[in-house]
C-alpha cells in the first residue's frame, strides 16, 4: 500500500509537534509520525540490524490511541519497538538512555489543554528539532519511506526509572514536603517515587486525569500553585513541589509558601553542583536573571547564557561540558550524577537532597 500523507500546517513546530485532536491532529497523523521517524531512523543506521526506538505516552485521553498508531507506524517502517508505557517524558527519556534505542517519541500535551496532544522526540540521544521537524512534511507528502516489519515489545520503565532517580539521592535529614503533579504524567511517578524517599510526603492531586480537574499542570502561572502554598503552610513543610503536564518542569514553594522562579532554583543548584564540579560552566536561558550569573562567578563557576528552548540548551550542554543547565521555564537539566535531560522529578529529589 502507497503511502503518502499531508500534516496540519500548524503542528509541525521549533521544538516538538503539537496539535488539536480531531481538528489539527488524530491517529492518522501519529501513524506518519511513527512511519516517516522509523525510516529516518533506519537509514541514520544504515545495514543496522535490530533498531529500536522506545515509545511513552502521557496521561491525556487522546494519548493511548496516538500511542498505539505510532506504534504501528515505526513498525511498518521496519524498526522494532519498545513501548515504555504511560509515565512523565522524563521516562522517556531514561528510556532512551538506558536501552541505548535509535530513538524515543513521547506522545505528550505537556502543559497544554486536554484538548491538546503532541510528540517530543529523540534521534539517539540528542534531541530531534527544528529543521527536522519540519523536514518531516515534505517526506510524508512525498511518501519518502521504508517499509519493514518491526517487533513491537511492551516494557514497563516507570518503576526501573523512579528506582534509579531514588538510588541516586543522598539526603539525610527526613523533612516534610508536598508534591503536586497536578493530575499529569508525573501523578503515579510522584506516588512512587516519595515511597522510597526518607522523610514525610503529601501528595496532592496525585492521580493521573487527562481533564485535569483541579488547578492546570503549568507551576509557571501563580494561580497554579495556590493550593501547593496553602497545603505547604498547613502541614508546616519545608519545600513543595508543582509539576508541568508531563514531569519535564518543576515549580518550588519554598517553606513560607513563596514561590521560587526558575533561575531562583538554579541558584541553589549551582552553589551545589559546584561544590564536586569546580569552574563548571553553568548554562541558563536568557531570560534568568543577571542574579543568577553573578551569583555562579561567586560560587566559583563559568556562566554561560543560551538560548531558550529545550533542545538548544542539551545540545549546548552536551557541546561544553556543563553540569547543569536551567531555564526560567522550571526545566533543569543534569549531567553531575544524571543524564543530561530535563527532568522535574529528578529536579525535586535533588532539591530535597540539598535541603536535607
Amino acid at each position: 500500500m502507497t503511502f503518502k500523507h499531508k500534516f496540519h500546517p500548524t503542528v509541525l513546530r521549533e521544538y516538538d509537534i503539537r496539535g488539536i485532536i480531531d481538528e489539527t491532529l488524530s491517529a492518522a497523523d501519529a501513524y506518519a509520525i511513527g512511519r516517516c521517524f522509523g525510516s529516518i531512523v533506519r537509514r541514520k543506521n544504515p545495514g543496522k540490524s535490530g533498531l529500536v526506538v522506545c515509545v511513552g505516552y502521557d496521561g491525556r485521553l487522546s494519548s493511548p490511541d496516538l500511542e498505539a498508531a505510532t506504534v504501528e507506524g515505526l513498525a511498518a517502517a521496519g524498526v522494532d519497538v519498545e513501548r515504555v508505557g504511560r509515565g512523565p517524558t522524563p521516562m522517556l527519556y531514561f528510556a532512551v538512555c538506558d536501552r541505548d534505542a535509535a530513538g524515543g517519541i513521547m506522545i505528550t500535551g505537556s502543559h497544554n489543554p486536554p484538548t491538546h496532544n503532541g510528540f517530543k522526540m529523540m534521534l539517539g540521544r540528542k534531541p530531534f528539532f527544528a529543521d527536522q521537524i519540519r523536514a518531516l512534511g515534505p517526506q510524508a507528502e512525498n511518501g519518502d519511506v521504508e517499509s519493514g516489519k518491526g517487533k513491537v515489545t511492551q516494557n514497563d520503565t516507570l518503576p526501573r526509572y523512579i528506582d534509579r532517580v531514588a538510588a541516586d539521592f543522598k539526603g539525610s535529614r527526613t523533612l516534610t514536603a508536598v508534591w503536586d503533579p497536578g493530575n499529569g504524567a508525573a501523578a503515579e511517578a510522584v506516588q512512587m517515587l516519595v515511597a522510597k524517599l526518607p522523610g514525610r510526603h503529601i501528595v496532592l492531586n496525585g492521580t493521573i486525569d487527562g481533564t485535569f480537574p483541579n488547578h492546570h499542570p503549568d507551576p509557571t502561572v501563580p494561580k497554579n500553585l495556590i493550593q501547593l502554598q496553602d497545603a505547604v503552610a498547613k502541614e508546616k513543610a519545608a519545600v513543595g513541589f508543582a509539576f508541568d503536564g508531563d514531569g519535564d518542569r518543576v515549580g518550588i514553594v519554598d517553606g513560607k509558601g513563596r514561590i521560587l522562579w526558575g533561575d531562583q532554583i538554579m541558584q541553589i543548584l549551582a552553589e551545589d553542583v559546584l561544590k564536586s564540579k569546580a569552574g563548571a560552566t553553568i548554562i541558563a536561558d536568557v531570560k534568568a536573571s543577571q542574579a543568577l550569573f553573578d551569583e555562579v562567578k561567586r560560587f566559583g563557576g563559568q556562566p554561560l547564557m543560551w538560548k531558550t528552548g529545550h533542545s538548544l540548551i542539551k545540545n549546548k550542554m552536551a557541546e561544553t561540558g556543563a553540569p547543569l543547565a536551567g531555564e526560567m521555564s522550571g526545566h533543569v537539566f543534569f549531567r553531575e550524577r544524571w543524564f543530561g535531560f530535563d527532568d522535574g522529578l529528578y529536579t525535586g529529589a535533588r532539591l530535597l537532597e540539598i535541603l536535607s
